[in-house]
């Protein structure tokens, strides 16, 4: 398979192509207006068969998307930062509804100020809305977790974003190795709804008024799938990874196996990060990397696994919790690894764009060792910021 010069919108683009959704709503947003228009070419060349829906805002988009979807339609979309924003009450509709689309998020930073660049408070925002959420690296990866993200949204009847970061992933070429349109086709399978809503003989109703006499019980429910959705994600993951030779995990283990030192981060900068514990390692640095590709459901075991021989651990968190201890990221392997005697630290990096580098990450690594023989006075530190 040759790889193909590609940024990470266009292979997501290329996922889209090849699952040929029956309804793709569409809206532009800098970052990820480059996604929907590679996807329109597609549709304006006859090589999809689906609707694109072009509607009047991002609320829009998710409507149609809900609407499509009760109807028994595949369906995907795409977003970012503000957009996400505005979806928000249609966000949370669709989840509720247990409808199994998929939604592209290219990762940008909220406003305001207005910043178009890379963070992850658009998505991690979302984090509690009951959508699976999956990370991607690179675009290789942004393109295997949009075409994974479809299998899983319908085996688990939960909607699911495919993440990348903006500009970093998503305006860059890198060399994509894309499957044969006709595997793809073979692996997603024919689309069979289960609850169509417009079926004259056997009618059904979606989104009725639902209060306290049976909410708590629906959303308990809600709460108990996406649990359950975890153990779904490692059997399709299987399928994924005997099906196209290529491994779908929860989470990625970069030479943590003797490493006690670890950094756990998302997305792009775990490609910079695994740069930096390679030349440490040449140092004799027991250095490693722990990738979240899952974000959720959240995969407490195995982080946990992977984590409990390490002595100190860095988070690094692409968003803020503005009155919080730390960020989303930070807070949820803090709480996975409570009982543990691994000391956690965060730092909060790269918000709107904000570049981190190699000799940044060296730095956590640093005052990672240092820790050693220094008393830990902040559990959440702030990098590459001018104080």
């Amino acid at each position: 398979m040759k790889p193909k010069a590609l940024t990470g919108s266009e292979a997501m683009a290329n996922a889209f192509k090849q699952i040929d959704p029956d309804v793709v709503a569409a809206y532009p947003i800098t970052p990820q207006t480059p996604v929907m228009h590679a996807y329109s070419k597609y549709h304006a060349d006859g090589e999809v068969t689906g609707d694109l829906i072009r509607v009047e805002s991002e609320h829009s988009a998710m409507s149609a998307a809900v609407g499509a979807s009760a109807a028994g339609a595949r369906v995907m979309t795409a977003t970012a930062a503000n957009g996400l924003a505005l979806m928000w009450e249609i966000v949370y509709i669709a989840s509720s509804m247990r409808l199994p689309m998929v939604m592209g998020i290219v990762n940008r930073a909220l406003s305001g100020p207005i910043n178009i660049h890379c963070d992850h408070s658009d998505s991690m925002g979302a984090r509690d809305s009951g959508w699976m959420q999956i990370y991607a690296e690179n675009n290789q990866e942004a393109y295997e977790n949009t075409i994974f993200a479809m299998k899983l949204a319908e085996k688990t009847r939960i909607p699911m974003m495919s993440c990348m970061d903006g500009f970093i992933t998503s305006h860059s070429v890198e060399g994509v190795n894309l499957f044969d349109d006709d595997k793809v086709k073979e692996y997603i399978g024919e689309h069979r709804p289960r609850y169509p809503l417009l079926d004259v003989d056997n009618p059904i109703t979606q989104g009725p008024l639902d209060l306290f006499d049976y909410y708590f019980e629906h959303k308990r429910r809600q709460s108990e799938d996406m649990f359950q959705a975890k153990q779904v994600f490692k059997d399709t993951a299987k399928e994924f990874s005997e099906f196209f030779g290529k491994p779908m995990e929860e989470v990625e283990k970069y030479k943590t196996e003797d490493a006690e030192y670890i950094i756990v981060a998302l997305s792009s900068t775990c490609g910079t990060a695994k740069e930096v514990i390679d030349n440490l390692r040449e140092k004799g640095k027991k250095v490693g990397l722990l990738k979240i590709r899952l974000f959720r459901p959240f995969p407490s075991n195995e982080i946990r696994e992977a984590l409990q021989d390490a002595r100190f651990v860095a988070v690094l968190d692409r968003s803020e919790t503005f009155g919080g201890f730390g960020g989303p990221l930070f807070t949820e392997i803090r709480s996975a690894m409570y009982d543990t005697n691994v000391k956690i630290v965060d730092y909060i990096y790269g918000l709107g764009g904000r570049e981190i580098n190699m000799q940044m990450i060296e730095q956590v690594f640093c005052e990672l060792e240092s820790y050693e023989t220094e008393e830990i006075k902040e559990y959440v530190k702030y990098l590459g910021v001018r104080e």
